[in-house]
């Protein structure tokens, strides 16, 4: 036998973390990392947050486990906490971004055929777009990476580039039903929409009678200094999936929605066997706690301008490998004038900082939303030592 007992299918480093502390995870050989990956945006209180801890082990005590066919007041005071919150009347919780993102899909899709409308299915999404990896989920991108060898995929979508406003409303026929799209791309290199784009979004879903659906799975849940990034735009969606940090660590996810967007999903036309269970409700309260306390999110705005400033310090520093930094909050992208990936590999084996490759040649910078001042300086530290010590590969 050959395969490995871990399906193959992930590019495995040789770190390979056995405790947390903080902003730092402590390998197996004892090495020390400071992670500005944060589990890629998921770890929004760092590792072993005391509040969250404390809200898994109370409830895996009391109760971990039940089907949805019974009432869950863990759910509703939850999701009655994130409707008082957002823009959203109702919630559906999932386990991952993946089904949250799928869940937004079949809202959209439902709410037009409530409408009676049920020839309005398609989604027009954009190019460089991430939404997860199920066949629902790549077949709302057009990256070959992971669409390939997946045929057939569903159809349903058609692509734009991001940030064409007018390449995306060209699309429009009788058969839309919305528009999919992330306010700030993540795996696709930290690329932010512009005020005209999504707030021209908005208003071609206004015009048309369509269906603003937000992917918030990585820019959302504070991540910008904000609660959820749109807030940064001045625009509200229709339908919205988030994931990642919603959790901050424990597998959880959700799909908010308008009252009228929400129309169609009736009894019988969703479900999950393990979605918004008790013990996953109390990991997703013991987060909101954190990040709703009084100047919580004013702290991640703050320590996102000072790792902001920083990085644009850093680059003239080491013009011959960084080239800009685009980003917002706690989510920046470091753009390189050669492929990522190598340089991500370089600051972790021999520097113990933790980032994440990302598209257009970009590190991600996502740090848990708890650093201090002192570990930016120390991150940037890293960085620019890094940067001195390495040798971009060669193209022969």
């Amino acid at each position: 036998m050959t395969i490995t007992p871990l399906m193959p299918v992930y590019p495995r480093c040789d770190v390979r973390p056995v405790r947390g502390e903080g902003v730092y995870l402590i390998a197996d050989d004892g090495r020390r990392f400071l992670d500005f990956a944060s589990g890629i945006a998921v770890n929004a209180l760092g590792h072993s947050h005391p509040h969250l801890i404390g809200a898994i082990q109370k409830q895996a005590e009391t109760l971990m486990h039940v089907s949805n066919m019974y009432g869950s007041p863990q759910g509703e005071h939850l999701a009655q906490r994130l409707v008082d919150t957002t823009f959203a009347d109702t919630v559906f919780f999932t386990n991952s971004g993946a089904e949250a993102v799928e869940c937004a899909i079949k809202t959209a899709r439902r709410y037009h055929y409530a409408n009676g409308n049920p020839e309005r299915h398609d989604l027009i999404t954009f190019n460089m777009a991430f939404h997860g990896r199920t066949i629902g989920t790549i077949s709302a991108t057009n990256q070959a990476k992971l669409r390939d060898g997946f045929d057939p995929l569903l159809p349903g979508f058609k692509y734009a580039e991001f940030n064409d406003l007018e390449g995306a409303l060209a699309l429009i026929d009788e058969h839309t039903a919305g528009f999919l799209v992330e306010p700030i791309q993540g795996e696709g290199g930290i690329r932010p929409a512009t005020d005209a784009f999504l707030k021209g979004l908005r208003k071609a879903c206004d015009d048309h009678g369509l269906l603003l659906v937000l992917d918030e799975v990585q820019c959302g849940y504070g991540r910008t200094g904000k609660f959820f990034a749109h807030e940064l735009y001045g625009i509200t969606p229709d339908i919205m999936a988030v994931a990642k940090g919603i959790g901050g660590g424990f597998p959880l996810g959700a799909c908010l929605a308008t009252e009228d967007a929400a129309k169609g999903m009736v009894f019988g036309t969703h479900g999950s066997t393990y979605g918004g269970n008790p013990l996953a409700m109390a990991a997703g309260e013991a987060v909101l706690d954190v990040i709703l306390e009084p100047g919580f999110l004013d702290h991640v705005a703050a320590m996102g301008e000072r790792l902001r400033a920083s990085l644009e310090q850093l680059i003239p520093n080491h013009d011959a490998l960084f080239e800009s930094v685009r980003g917002r909050g706690l989510m920046q992208g470091l753009k390189l004038k050669h492929p990522s990936r190598d340089f991500v590999a370089h600051l972790r084996d021999h520097h113990g900082l933790l980032t994440v490759a990302a598209g257009d040649n970009t590190v991600r910078l996502l740090p848990p939303y708890v650093i201090e001042e002192a570990h930016i300086a120390e991150a940037i530290e890293k960085l620019s030592e890094g940067a001195r010590t390495y040798v971009p590969p060669s193209d022969d």
